[in-house]
């Protein structure tokens, strides 16, 4: 498969570098021990230019997550915002996916990040939907037999780097299966997130999702469903999901900046959905429709380049 077109600028603490300069030392910090904490963001193409979808919001989490675990972040979330802007501008591009990483640098070896010195990349990226010409009529998911990590252990609320390694593992484990996707389940049985996505299911005309306290990444695409289900009328409920609960289900969707809205069409091979249910298109329409800059209810989501 052909590489996508590559961006000719990445911003690297501070300055526009070359793609092929943005390079770092093999002895950095959060290549060995996963002290990094990422954003995961989306340029789109609307009717006025080139938008960030909320990107303020993202910065916020990011830093958010860095004063929970002592990372320096030498930046403001408005400085973050306009170098944002400017390395979109200087790609001359009109959409894109943008990573936002800081991370842990090259200190020696050793857990101790308390003298560490601290980077920060912003990447663009070429990217569609995560799961690419599925994502239309819906993808197959297994539950994994990995438990999604708690609060006692790494926080799932922030986008660390290690985090992640639990997520690959349930990947791994999905895709050896035949599945496209996983779903993980919290250490009390509970329904909480896909390996990078937060989880939707519809009963009964109700869009149920699962709370902060199952283990789920307090994600900014879902946060935005929530409020756009309310605002066409439609009932939101945040519980607890049981597993068997998925499989009754009358429509499932994952959504993420990455999977955007991907409905799922089965699950542990129980079929759930020939494709996208009624309430799934018509939340993935209502929410393209605001991406692309044509609902004025929620342009305030909009970061304009």
């Amino acid at each position: 498969m052909a590489l996508p077109k590559l961006p000719s600028k990445i911003w690297l603490n501070g300055k526009l570098v070359p793609w092929k300069s943005a390079k770092i030392h093999v002895l950095t910090h959060a290549l060995h021990y996963g002290t990094a904490i990422f954003e995961g963001m989306r340029c789109y193409s609307t009717i006025q230019g080139p938008a960030v979808f909320r990107m303020s919001d993202h910065y916020n989490r990011l830093i958010s997550g860095a004063k929970s675990y002592q990372f320096k972040v030498n930046y403001s979330q408005s400085q973050l915002c306009l170098a944002t802007k400017n390395l979109i501008r200087k790609n001359h591009l009109s959409e894109c996916y943008l990573r936002p990483i800081c991370y842990a640098g090259y200190k020696g070896i050793g857990l101790d990040i308390s003298d560490a010195p601290f980077e920060f990349a912003i990447i663009p990226y070429p990217m569609g939907n995560l799961f690419g010409d599925k994502s239309r009529n819906g993808i197959s998911c297994g539950i994994s037999s990995w438990a999604r990590i708690d609060s006692r252990i790494l926080s799932p609320h922030v986008k660390a780097s290690a985090n992640y390694l639990n997520s690959v593992l349930a990947k791994l484990e999905a895709k050896n299966a035949g599945y496209d996707e996983a779903v993980m389940l919290s250490e009390e049985g509970h329904v909480s997130e896909g390996s990078g996505e937060n989880l939707f299911m519809v009963k009964d005309e109700i869009l149920i999702t699962p709370p902060l306290h199952d283990g789920i990444l307090a994600g900014i695409t879902r946060d935005s469903i929530i409020e756009l289900a309310r605002e066409l009328g439609i009932s939101v409920e945040e519980r607890s999901i049981l597993r068997d609960e998925l499989y009754g289900a009358d429509e499932l969707f994952l959504c993420g900046t990455a999977a955007e809205i991907t409905p799922v069409k089965s699950i542990d091979r129980r079929k759930i959905s020939r494709g996208p249910g009624k309430m799934t298109k018509e939340l993935h329409d209502a929410f393209f429709a605001i991406v692309s800059g044509k609902d004025e209810r929620f342009v305030r989501w909009l970061d304009f380049v």
